[in-house]
């Protein structure tokens, strides 16, 4: 309140704490599986993939993964995606391109 008045304050729409998924890389190290998620921005989240065990397959890595920047990508960015994982390299590491799946739902046609 100021002076008996209220004051209402405008909202304004919070942009994203990272930019929107353009690929992914997962690690199989000693400590468990890691990832990095490239942004379209050319920024980088890194973390590990806590609900996947050390000694897991590949393949439920991979899947957890590509789940994960899915589940980013909606909740953040409004967008549906989906996540094309490369042939391997190198042994115990992979790369993934993540596409849209959809166009966003304010896009003009």
């Amino acid at each position: 309140m100021l002076d008996g008045y209220m004051v209402r304050r405008q909202r304004t729409k919070k942009r994203p704490f990272f930019g929107r998924p353009k690929g992914i890389i997962l690690l199989a190290t000693p400590e468990g599986w890691r990832h990095s998620v490239l942004t379209e921005e050319g920024g980088m989240l890194c973390g590990r993939l806590a609900d996947v065990p050390i000694n897991a397959d590949p393949a439920e890595a991979r899947t957890a993964a590509a789940a994960m920047v899915v589940a980013l990508a909606h909740d953040f960015h409004e967008v549906d995606v989906e996540v094309t994982w490369d042939p391997p390299r190198e042994p115990e590491s992979w790369t993934g391109q993540v596409t849209l799946a959809a166009p966003p739902p304010n896009a003009r046609g």
